[in-house]
């Protein structure tokens, strides 16, 4: 077989690309709820440029992942095989493009981009500092807070797809709904161009988000690990209500307890497992259907293998 055409080993992906490769790396270090077993290869590229390298070479039936800042992600005890692709600190650009629009890369927290926005004087993302991730996350959920969400600021996205193709793509090439993306299969987000509304007083917006955060703090577990909310909202109703209705605050399983502070949270009260934390999320939805009648559907995303 010609050498240009062969496969090359796993070694051989990695060799020469400009990023940082560690192998079999604790997810729990990467997770907001601070648990997880570990990443077969955990690689940070060095840019977007690095990335689709690194796509380009990554052979077919290699399993890979997309990892921000590790909020709204519960990884099993048995941690992932394959490859973690690590985002935050990696793909972290971030500028304003013209008189309303900003373009943020993937792996910018999205309390970056709320506060790069209001220095700005650009109105329209502050809610944005109420997510515990980063901005490929609340594009890939439609992430919201204090009544925002992310893609009514979406003006494109650039995606790249498996063999690092990169392409722009409008909003009209997803299906939006709440807490919910369809898009194009096989691709995912590299940047998105944010358009906001010019003319506000950066010291109000900076002051507005300083709000929020005091309102974030008074109602949330904030001190402690956790992915943000649990479960979705269902039509009509608050699933903090139906979970602190059906007197559930302050369950636990191993180190795993539903905060009291907000019962749409779970936290990792110190020594919890993944393995806790997903039968709590269990115990929860069981108990909520039988008392109230509703299925709960988790926000959280629940990957990887268990022990």
């Amino acid at each position: 077989m010609n050498a240009r055409l062969r496969p090359l080993t796993l070694p051989e992906v990695f060799r020469g690309l400009r990023g940082e490769l560690r192998e079999n790396e604790p997810l729990a270090r990467h997770t907001t709820w601070r648990v997880g077993g570990p990443a077969r290869r955990f690689y940070r590229p060095a840019d977007s440029a690095d990335l689709v390298e690194l796509l380009r070479r990554l052979p077919a039936d290699e399993p890979l992942w997309w990892l921000g800042l590790g909020s709204n992600l519960l990884v099993r005890d048995g941690g992932l095989p394959g490859t973690v692709i690590a985002t935050a600190g990696a793909l972290d650009r971030i500028e304003r493009t013209g008189p309303d629009t900003v373009r943020a890369e993937a792996g910018v927290a999205s309390a970056k981009v709320a506060r790069f926005c209001a220095r700005a004087g650009l109105a329209g993302a502050e809610f944005l500092a109420g997510i515990p991730g980063t901005l490929g996350g609340a594009l890939a959920m439609n992430a919201g807070a204090f009544g925002g969400e992310t893609w009514p600021l979406v003006a494109a996205v650039e995606t790249v797809d498996r063999h690092g193709v990169v392409r722009q793509r409008g909003p009209e090439d997803f299906q939006i709904g709440y807490r919910e993306v369809r898009g194009p299969a096989g691709e995912w987000f590299l940047a998105a161009h944010l358009r906001l509304t010019p003319g506000a007083g950066a010291e109000a917006l900076s002051a507005r988000i300083k709000d929020l955060l005091a309102r974030r703090g008074a109602t949330q577990p904030t001190n402690q690990p956790s992915c943000g909310s649990v479960f979705r909202n269902p039509p009509g109703d608050h699933a903090a209500r139906l979970i602190d209705e059906a007197g559930l605050k302050g369950l636990c399983v191993g180190g795993a307890r539903v905060s009291e502070r907000h019962a749409n949270f779970i936290v990792n009260t110190g020594g919890a497992t993944a393995a806790d934390i997903e039968a709590l999320i269990r115990r929860v939805q069981a108990e909520v259907a039988r008392v109230h009648g509703v299925a709960l559907v988790p926000e959280v995303h629940i990957v990887g293998e268990a022990l």
